[in-house]
């Protein structure tokens, strides 16, 4: 019986052994195929072959000095040429560039520190001098960036690194007007600015090595300040001269430039719609209805919210414009970090009716009415538009059609385009379908401010214009009071070609955020 025992312990052992030893044999030769996979996996990430030159187009070709130039295209590719003293992030927030700091010491006065140790393409140092020297030169000519500088009445530079800026009149976020981009005063010495034949230098990513007939070709500026930990994947960048845009898709499409950068809501005519990655982002062409608030009707704010709540955004950006616009709710969502979306009034037909009964109207014989100092008041309205403006006068008509969907009766005025001005200035309109380009500048003077177009009188919301932190306060109470309708705003599009890779976040202000990422393979 005890023989028997071990044997069985020494079969069962034996078991044991079996089991553990196939088991180890079968995670070896998993691991060794697993192993062999991520080898080939490496092997093929290893053998992606980045080429040295990126390519771009452009079309009506000017001057590469980014202050005297008036192409759009050029304007985006001197992002990576030049530097401002502040720059602004894709979310339009304000970071120091080649300034190290900007001090407000009073309404007027600003004192900027310089770091002087960022060298020019040609070796040589940044000083304060050629902050003074560009802001002259912007002052002097006529140039997309005279009016970041059109308030500053005197630059002054007490040493290398300090300049001291005086204004004529407070500016609201004054630093957002220092995003112009700086040029050298001592490589512009004794030269005709606006006729030398100079190639411009910068302090940016890449330098200019050539301009010819054909080409401008840009290389990797091994003095840029960041080069040695951000150093970038592509050594150069291929600017190819075209007469036509249509010559620049014709051009992508062969694959013979990498990178356009459009507005053209009917770009897909021209390149398709496979064989590329596209980034679309915020335009800052902004479209709206401006409530008078002074209006017998419309000073009502439970008015100016119904309207609001019976206007569906989407259906005027997919009917009349086939989706190719942003639906908008303020003048601050094209991006923003401020952007405050506390009170925003949705499309909603039952809250629009309630908010009027609620407000006092009364629904009858297919109209709203009430009784407004002594009189009875029907809810009829009219919106004023420029004849001239297709795609406006769709627009009324849309807002006509949704309005009265609620029964509130619209009348849609077509006016000159001479008379649509008038109407602006002098406030005289009950509703009126207008735009603006805004800046990136966060200041709402221009909605909430003296003398607004829209007769908007809150003391509160005003009081909250001059500081940042505030700004979002101010929204939430307009959002509220309903002014002004958002609509929508224009849409861009980054279209890549397919084998261009990197971290890309583009906004109007800059295309080529972290661009040092950025690469073209094989």
């Amino acid at each position: 019986m005890k023989n028997n025992s071990v044997f069985k312990y020494i079969f069962i052992a034996f078991i044991i052994l079996l089991i553990i030893g196939t088991a180890y044999i079968l995670y070896n030769q998993n691991k060794s195929e697993e192993d062999e996979e991520e080898n080939e996996n490496n092997t093929v990430q290893t053998n992606i072959q980045v080429l040295d030159n990126m390519t771009m187009g452009i079309c009506n070709y000017d001057t590469m000095n980014p202050l005297l130039t008036n192409n759009k295209e050029i304007i985006n590719i001197s992002k990576i040429i030049f530097d401002p003293l502040i720059n602004v992030t894709s979310e339009y927030k304000t970071e120091m560039c080649l300034a190290k700091s900007c001090t407000k010491t009073n309404d007027t006065t600003y004192e900027i520190k310089l770091d002087t140790s960022v060298k020019w393409q040609d070796g040589t140092n940044l000083i304060a001098k050629d902050v003074a020297f560009t802001i002259n030169k912007l002052k002097e000519i006529n140039s997309i960036y005279s009016a970041n500088v059109e308030n500053i009445q005197n630059v002054e530079t007490p040493d290398a690194e300090t300049v001291k800026i005086t204004l004529n009149k407070p500016v609201l976020f004054f630093e957002y007007n220092l995003t112009f981009p700086i040029l050298s005063s001592v490589y512009y010495l004794n030269e005709d600015f606006t006729n030398t034949n100079k190639i411009p230098i910068g302090t940016g990513m890449y330098k200019i090595a050539s301009i010819d007939d054909n080409n401008i070709l840009l290389i990797r500026n091994d003095k840029w300040r960041n080069i040695k930990n951000n150093t970038p994947k592509t050594n150069s960048i291929t600017i190819k001269k075209y007469s036509t845009m249509g010559e620049i898709y014709n051009s992508f499409k062969l694959g013979n430039i990498d990178i356009i950068n459009t507005s053209n809501i009917s770009y897909t005519d021209h390149v398709g719609t496979m064989g590329y990655n596209k980034k679309e982002y915020y335009g800052r062409d902004y479209d709206f209805i401006s409530l008078n608030c002074e209006d017998i009707l419309l000073k009502d704010k439970e008015v100016r919210k119904a309207i609001s709540y019976a206007i569906d955004r989407n259906k005027i950006t997919s009917t009349i414009f086939s989706d190719t616009k942003y639906v908008s709710n303020s003048f601050l969502d094209y991006g923003s970090y401020l952007y405050s979306y506390e009170n925003i009034i949705t499309y909603n037909q039952d809250q629009a009716r309630k908010t009027l009964e609620q407000s006092g109207w009364v629904y009858k014989n297919d109209k709203w009415q009430k009784n407004i100092d002594g009189y009875v008041r029907r809810l009829t309205l009219s919106i004023a538009v420029d004849k001239d403006n297709e795609d406006r006068v769709k627009v009324a008509n849309n807002v006509k059609k949704q309005l009265e969907e609620i029964g509130i009766t619209v009348n849609v005025t077509e006016v000159t385009n001479e008379k649509y001005k008038n109407y602006l200035e002098n406030k005289d309109y009950q509703m009126i379908l207008t735009g603006v380009t805004n800046s990136i500048n966060p200041d709402l003077s221009y909605f909430i401010g003296d003398n607004n177009i829209a007769n908007y009188n809150n003391s509160n919301v005003r009081s909250k214009l001059s500081s940042i932190d505030t700004i979002k306060e101010a929204q939430k109470i307009m959002n509220e009071e309903v002014p002004y309708i958002g609509l929508y705003r224009n849409k861009n599009i980054l279209i890549l070609n397919a084998n261009v890779g990197g971290s890309f976040s583009p906004n109007s202000y800059n295309l080529f955020y972290n661009f040092n990422q950025w690469f073209r393979q094989l």
